[in-house]
Formats: C-alpha cells, structure tokens, sequence
C-alpha cells in the first residue's frame, strides 16, 4: 500500500505531550504544594517558555491554578482522579474524531457524503472514535500515576533478584 507524502495520519501534537506531562507532573505533588513551571520544565524535559504558555492555557481553563511571586507555583486546580487524558486532549487538540461526521461536539457531514446513515467510513470511524474515548475518557492523571508507580516497583524489586543470580552464577 502507497502512502501520499502530503497526508500524514493525525498525531498528538507537542503542545498536548507536554500538557499531559505537566499534569503528570503536578499530580504527584502532595496536596496544597506548588511546583514551578521551571521546575516542571527541568523534570519533564521542556522549553520552559513552551510551558508556561500551556500552562496559561490550563489554568484559564480550570485544570490548573497558579501562584504567583516567591514561593508560588502551580497546582491541579482538580483531583487527579476526575482529570482524563481525553478531557486534555479535547482541550488541547480539539475533538478526537478522525472525521468530522464522527465528532459529537463538532459534527459536520462530509462533503463527498451521499448518506451519512448508510456510509461505510462513518460506521467504521464512529467505532474508532469511540474507542479511543472510551480509553482515554477511563484513565485519569491518578491512574497513570499509579500505573507508573506499580511498573517501577515491580522493576526495581527485580533488578537485585537478577543481579544475585548474576553474581551466585559467577562465584
């Protein structure tokens, strides 16, 4: 199958990757501490300047909140438990709809449509779109925390249970 170089298939953008890795960031703060956008920026591998412009974006839409001056920082403005990875990526990226005859907060028929009941690529989107919001409309900041969490304990506890067995094969 031939691909066109002009088309390339949707992809997150930067802006949302590190949106999400800002979140990722502030929910592990315990509660009422702040984090700078510096910091985050330092932890999570981001321009600053890139970061604080998002973080603009999630604060003026209720996902985070700032504190300006010494000591300030920003915050979740919400538990970690109610924000999905689908909410920051509707808010960042706009609909999850690969076609906009899919989308349940833009719908727009496609042009080249003849019935939009009966279409073939919209049954099979429709079932794509939901999908992927099912995914990620079901896990919140909290679960990949906790995820994140359990995969590197169980990583760590297996390193010195394979580096006893390297050393008891080499005495």
């Amino acid at each position: 199958m031939r691909h066109s170089p002009e088309v390339s298939p949707p992809v997150l953008s930067q802006k949302t990757r590190y949106a999400i890795k800002a979140l990722l960031e502030l929910s592990a703060l315990p509660p009422g501490a702040t984090l700078s956008s510096s910091a985050i920026a330092a932890r999570r591998n981001i321009p600053v300047k890139f970061l604080e412009t998002i973080l603009v974006e999630l604060k003026r839409d209720g996902l985070v909140r700032g504190q300006r001056g010494r000591g300030g920082g920003y915050q979740l403005a919400q538990s970690a438990e109610v924000i999905s990875f689908g909410a920051v990526v509707r808010l960042m990226e706009g609909p999850l709809a690969l076609l906009p005859c899919v989308s349940q907060t833009q719908y727009r028929r496609c042009e080249d449509c003849a019935d939009d009941r009966t279409c073939e690529l919209r049954m099979v989107f429709r079932e794509v779109r939901d999908s992927s919001a099912a995914i990620l409309d079901g896990r919140s900041l909290a679960n990949a925390r906790r995820n994140a969490s359990s995969s590197q304990s169980r990583s760590k506890g297996s390193i010195p249970k394979k580096a006893a067995r390297h050393a008891a094969t080499k005495a």
